[in-house]
This record gives structure tokens, C-alpha cells and sequence, in this order.
């Protein structure tokens, strides 16, 4: 089998709630479960392969002993990639990552954090934080040792459908209410800027990390140059969302007879709509697919073909 199915793991957050659940399908914990990580290498939640020759097989293992016959050729020591999906029921903190140099600096870890977020659904209102006002590093630490929130903080609403780019460095925040599949550099390095003086379950303020998060924000904020690229067929519809070093990443809205071109890179896939199949047709395998299933497309695969109405998200690095 080509098609590598992932089995996902979910992590509880003070924010989260039960979408994952009612909206996706999935068995989570009771609590309030925030993020779904669906395709990840990262020590602290690894995927595990389900299907295919290597079943059974972390996805980081996979990296590491058969990187080159299925990934691609790259120079990295870690799967670069982690691919989410996040239920905000509440406010996120307000948070900022560093990028892959401050990354080593300030953690030894490998990779910062760039990511780009695809609104899966929002609340009629839902606002996002993205960006801050201050023109100095001297006034952005004012603003904050001020507590002016609202003057430091940028807002803007999303709905359904929109694509948002966070570069490292970018002060940002989800807010209640929103439903979002993210893409990121594999990296679960935070630093809380603002909790809205929310407390844990047992009382306590969640830490706040202000000198990291001053040392590695972007000052003052530059709003990213990103223009999506439309390639219509007659199966369906592909917008290349973004083109970086840190990833590229696609949404797909596909009919029975869409297809990709798998070739020198692997494809990591999201099914975010409906279900279906997916056909290999160097090998004539055929997988079932529904909404919340992640898979793994090694490098080389050929031809894959849909059947049925979905809609996908891909990504490489």
C-alpha cells in the first residue's frame, strides 16, 4: 500500500472543547480536547503508521531509517512537518514562536516555528490576533508592562474558508469559536505573551515567557506578501495556499476523477470534507477515505485519483 495512513493523538487544552469529536468523528479523552495532532514526528505526540508495509512504525522511525526511499532527499536530521487541527472553544493565549535560529539558541531544538493556519469553520463574529502596533521594541515592551492589550493587539475576523500565514516572529492568537487545520514546522515551542489572566484547573495563572517572546517578535510587524495560486480542471479545483522554504501547501476540492502527481517529494493529505476514495493507479490500490483521516504519500507513488466529493488539504516540505 502507498497510502500510509496516520493514527492521530489529541491533547487537552485549557481552551479546547468537543468538535474534534462531534464534527470529525474521532474517540477523544473526556475534558476539554484542543488539538488533534494528525500527522506528526514531534517527541512530545508521534504519529504511528496504520496501513501499509510499515504499520505499526512511528512516523519519526519511518524518517529516519527510510528517508530517502520514501521522503525525498533532504538534509535533515527531523520529519520537518506537524499538521493539526485545532477546536478553540475559548481564546488561545497570546503567543509568539521563534524562528529555526533562535530556535537552537534558545531551546537546542532544531526547528522554530512557522505555520499557516485554513479556517475549517467560525463563529459568525470569531476574530483572530494577528500582529501588534508598536513601531519600537521600546514601545512594544511599554504596551505590554502597560497592559494595553487593546492598543498593542491587532484583530481580524475570519470565516470559513480563509487562509492565514503566521511566520515566526508574528504575535498572534485563534479565538473562541474557531475551527482551524494548521500546518507547521515541527516545533511545539510557545511563548505565552497574554493569557487573559485565565487559571488552570487547579488554580494557578499558566506561565507567561515575556523576555523570550520580546527577544524573538518581529518589530514592528510586517504584514506577509502571499498570493494563492487557482488551477482549475475538470475533476475539481487546486489553490496553491503558500510557497516557502518551510513548506508548501494546497487546497483541494475534488470529484470523481481528480488526480496528483506524486513524484520526487512525498505529500502529506488531509481529508477536511466528505469521503470517498482514493485509486493508485501504479499499483491499483484502493483506499476508502473519509473527513479527519491523514495520510502519508511517499515520494514516487505516481498517479493518485479521487472518487467521490471531497475536499483535501496537502502540504510538503
Amino acid at each position: 500500500m502507498s497510502l500510509y495512513k496516520l493514527k492521530p493523538l489529541f491533547q487537552e487544552r485549557i481552551w479546547g472543547g468537543r468538535k474534534l469529536e462531534t464534527e470529525f468523528g474521532y474517540q477523544i479523552p473526556e475534558g476539554p480536547i484542543g488539538e488533534c495532532w494528525g500527522i506528526s514526528a514531534h517527541a512530545n505526540g508521534e504519529s504511528v503508521i496504520e496501513t501499509g508495509p510499515y504499520a505499526g512504525m512511528k512516523l519519526s522511525a519511518l524518517w529516519a531509517e527510510h528517508k530517502e526511499e520514501l521522503f525525498g532527499d533532504y538534509d535533515l536530521d527531523a520529519f520537518p512537518l506537524l499538521v493539526k487541527i485545532l477546536d478553540a472553544a475559548d481564546d488561545l493565549s497570546v503567543q509568539v514562536h521563534p524562528n529555526d535560529e533562535q530556535a537552537m539558541k534558545l531551546e537546542g531544538e532544531p526547528y522554530g516555528k512557522t505555520e499557516c493556519w485554513y479556517v475549517l469553520d467560525a463563529d459568525p463574529g470569531a476574530e483572530l490576533i494577528i500582529g501588534h502596533t508598536a513601531q519600537s521594541k521600546e514601545e512594544f515592551i511599554q504596551l505590554i508592562e502597560d497592559g494595553s492589550w487593546d492598543m498593542l493587539l491587532q484583530k481580524k475576523p475570519v470565516t470559513k474558508g480563509d487562509f492565514v500565514f503566521v511566520e515566526s516572529g508574528t504575535i498572534h492568537a485563534i479565538g473562541a469559536g474557531i475551527t482551524i487545520l494548521e500546518i507547521q514546522q515541527s516545533s511545539d515551542t510557545t511563548y505565552r505573551v497574554y493569557d487573559f489572566d485565565r487559571r488552570d484547573p487547579q488554580g494557578n495563572l499558566r506561565d507567561l515567557h515575556i523576555e523570550k517572546a520580546i527577544e524573538v517578535s518581529m518589530i514592528p510587524h510586517e504584514e506577509p506578501k502571499n498570493e494563492t495560486e487557482i488551477t482549475k480542471t475538470d475533476f475539481g479545483v487546486e489553490k496553491k495556499l503558500i510557497d516557502r522554504p518551510e513548506f508548501k501547501v494546497w487546497h483541494h476540492a475534488v470529484e470523481t476523477g481528480y488526480h496528483l502527481d506524486v513524484l520526487d517529494r512525498f505529500r502529506l493529505v488531509s481529508i477536511i470534507e466528505g469521503s470517498g476514495s482514493i485509486h493508485i493507479e501504479k499499483t491499483g490500490e484502493k483506499a476508502a477515505v473519509k473527513k479527519g483521516d491523514h495520510f502519508l504519500v511517499p515520494k514516487d507513488t505516481g498517479r493518485i485519483t479521487a472518487e467521490g466529493t471531497m475536499e483535501w488539504m496537502t502540504s510538503e516540505s
